[in-house]
């Protein structure tokens, strides 16, 4: 196996495999790795000689990432690269945990995702330091001052 494609396509892997699967889709049928396309299978390389054995839901995911690589700019991939090198730093508990932090998130409302994510943005934009002090002051917080502290935003918004 070339070790280029290994990158992008253990990135595909993990961001795929974090996806919820689409419950109101039938299930797929296989795809044959000779239809796919050149670029496809160029990109999806690594999983060529067990594609046959991959189920076809997994096919099907690993397709629609592949789909989304091409669309890429190289900026993007290159902060996809990024974060597949981090994510592969982790330890299996902070794994772990990530997932959990993803399964809560998404078993949100769609309204409170949303507003977590502008939320985060704001957070982003902040000068680091400014974030730096907001960490500081979270971690100094007892457990019952940050409770209460979430649900005052809570009641902040609808």
């Amino acid at each position: 196996m070339k070790t280029r494609w290994l990158l992008p396509t253990l990135l595909l892997c993990g961001w795929l495999l974090a996806q919820p699967a689409a419950a109101a889709d039938p299930a797929p049928e296989p795809v044959p790795w000779s239809e796919l396309g050149d670029q496809e299978r160029r990109i999806l390389e690594p999983f060529r000689e067990r594609w046959a054995q991959l189920p076809a839901e997994r096919q099907h995911r690993l397709l629609r990432g592949a789909e989304r690589w091409q669309h890429m700019t190289p900026e993007q991939r290159r902060k996809v690269r990024q974060r597949l090198k981090r994510w592969q730093s982790l330890s299996p508990a902070q794994k772990a945990k990530l997932r959990e932090r993803h399964r809560r998130f998404m078993s949100l409302p769609p309204a409170q995702r949303e507003r977590l994510r502008k939320r985060y943005q704001w957070f982003r934009r902040l000068p680091p330091e400014r974030r730096r002090a907001l960490r500081e002051k979270w971690r100094n917080m007892t457990p019952e001052q940050r409770r209460h502290f979430r649900e005052r935003r809570l009641h902040k918004r609808p």
